[in-house]
């Protein structure tokens, strides 16, 4: 497909704005798109995604800063990448709304391989019931800590 500005290279950057509720597309070459961009001329998905990064409820004048590295909450959004393990916590409440809105939650789940995933699965969710059923016993819920119960023993025969 050719670039849709100068016609002449393949296009390599495809770009979609949806702007309410119609969808354009545009398909550019690399260097047509690097007349548009806004980032430095670079297209790099930290540059990209932290265009996303601005919430204006959540902005506030104030700028908070890592307590471990230093790095203010304006250099994470400039360059989208964290200066350290400690940036997350620290900038947690600007950055899980929107880490939320692209994976559907603001925790790690992780992958499970898809050999070993039923049993893992299993494993997990036994270890979950073994939790209801201590908390169960300690609000003297016994009925619910009963079927718990039976329900552990049935997981753990199949494993």
């Amino acid at each position: 497909m050719l670039c849709n500005d100068c016609g002449k290279n393949n296009a390599n950057v495809h770009l979609t704005k949806i702007i309410n509720g119609k969808k354009t597309e545009t398909h550019l070459c690399e260097d047509c798109a690097k007349k548009y961009a806004t980032f430095n001329s670079t297209f790099s998905l930290q540059n990209i995604m932290t265009g996303f990064l601005t919430d204006t409820k959540l902005e506030t004048t104030e700028n908070i800063f890592c307590e471990k590295c230093g790095m203010s909450y304006d250099e994470f959004k400039e360059y989208g990448k964290f200066g350290c393990s400690k940036c997350y916590s620290s900038f947690k409440k600007r950055v899980a709304p929107f880490i939320r809105n692209i994976h559907g939650h603001d925790y790690h789940i992780g992958k499970i391989p898809a050999k070993a995933g039923i049993d893992l699965k299993n494993k997990k969710e036994i270890e979950k019931l073994k939790i209801n059923l201590k908390e169960s016993i300690e609000l003297e819920e016994y009925e619910k800590a009963a079927e718990l119960r039976d329900e552990i023993k049935r997981m753990e025969k199949i494993l």
